[in-house]
């Protein structure tokens, strides 16, 4: 009889330990994007680029930097998406504004999230949007046309920065895609979490 429950003590304490692992793993998994989102846009990895305020005009440099803009879009978002403008000059300091154009040729109205990124990646961290269509959800009627706009600068720290002496040229991309295509992303998460837990559920004491 002790060994029976000495055995039955371990196999609690086995299953116990497999849930908690999972629960780990689980949790991590989740963790991982918000704090691999949150790492990019703090050192600009992968091309992110960095949010924030107008600079100061006596930021300004003489140095100049062409802005090239980049369009593209998921098959399952049945619109048109493209730059209004293909390059922008502007001096490294110095506010510009740029338009993208999107039309919607659903039947139906349809939302999009746009992910962006620059190259070279390494001027990622120097890149810095003011304002952008990018940083909330955009929904189009059938048929509608909307002119996005984007306003960036270049940091004068890239004036510091040897590694990005060569750079002169630096071009931002955006993709769009169906709100719901990220939506099911999440489902999928949360789907698995769901099978990892009824399989544990259904682990029995080894007798």
């Amino acid at each position: 009889m002790r060994t029976e429950n000495t055995i039955a003590r371990k196999n609690k304490r086995l299953m116990i330990g497999c849930v908690l692992v999972v629960g780990f793993m689980v949790g991590m998994s989740f963790a991982a994007v918000p704090l691999y989102d949150l790492f990019c846009r703090v050192t600009g990895y992968g091309g992110t680029t960095q949010v924030g305020t107008a600079p100061s005009q006596d930021a300004v440099s003489d140095r100049t930097v062409t802005v090239r803009f980049d369009a593209s879009k998921n098959r399952g978002l049945p619109w048109h998406f493209n730059p209004e403008q293909r390059e922008i000059t502007l001096r490294v300091g110095e506010t510009g504004m740029a338009f993208y154009r999107a039309e919607s040729v659903s039947s139906e109205r349809t939302v999009g999230t746009a992910t962006f990124n620059v190259t070279p990646l390494k001027a990622g961290q120097y890149f810095v949007k003011t304002e952008c269509f990018c940083f909330t959800e955009q929904a189009l009627d059938p048929g509608q046309v909307a002119d996005m706009p984007v306003s960036f600068y270049i940091d004068p720290g890239i004036l510091e920065d040897s590694n990005l002496d060569d750079t002169n040229t630096i071009t931002l991309s955006y993709t769009f895609y169906r709100k719901k295509d990220a939506e099911e992303s999440e489902n999928e998460k949360a789907a698995a979490t769901n099978e990892n837990a009824a399989a544990l559920e259904s682990i029995q004491p080894l007798n």
